[in-house]
């Protein structure tokens, strides 16, 4: 069986911050690491969960909302995937960091907190989504777009 891209990677020497996970075509895959795989503890379900809900609705209302694809966790729990369409790494790093600064300033309920909108509502909490986001911040705040690379 041939491996896919991301399983090519060291895990063990990655560390928390940014990087362009794979290329396919038009999309890129970025990979949101905000904990280092073996080191830090994973990101529980709660944590997880309310930042995917918010992160994904905040960066497909915004400047590059036509060519975002996908927001998700990774199953390791050690961060997320960005897949975006055309992108311009720039623009990219400057938008993420704009949806951190903007979950960490959010005052209100999480979207999609409801049984219609969501399978599992029961596990959103603000207060984890945003302590993750200013750690993950922190760790970003200087990255530029030579920093994407593994």
């Amino acid at each position: 069986m041939k491996k896919i891209t991301s399983f090519t990677i060291d895990h063990q020497t990655l560390n928390r911050g940014i990087y362009i996970s794979r290329t396919d075509g038009d999309v890129t895959t970025y990979d949101l690491r905000t904990k280092k795989p073996y080191t830090d503890e994973v990101m529980d379900n709660e944590t997880c969960h309310t930042v995917e809900h918010m992160f994904a609705t905040i960066v497909r209302n915004g400047p590059i909302s036509s060519q975002i694809i996908y927001f998700g966790p990774m199953g390791c729990q050690t961060g997320f995937y960005l897949l975006v369409r055309s992108a311009d790494h720039a623009a990219v790093l400057a938008e993420i960091k704009r949806v951190l600064s903007e979950i960490i300033a959010y005052e209100g309920e999480v979207y999609g907190n409801s049984p219609i909108e969501c399978g599992n509502c029961h596990t959103l909490k603000l207060s984890k989504a945003k302590s993750l986001c200013e750690e993950y911040l922190k760790d970003i705040a200087d990255k530029t777009e030579r920093d994407l690379y593994y």
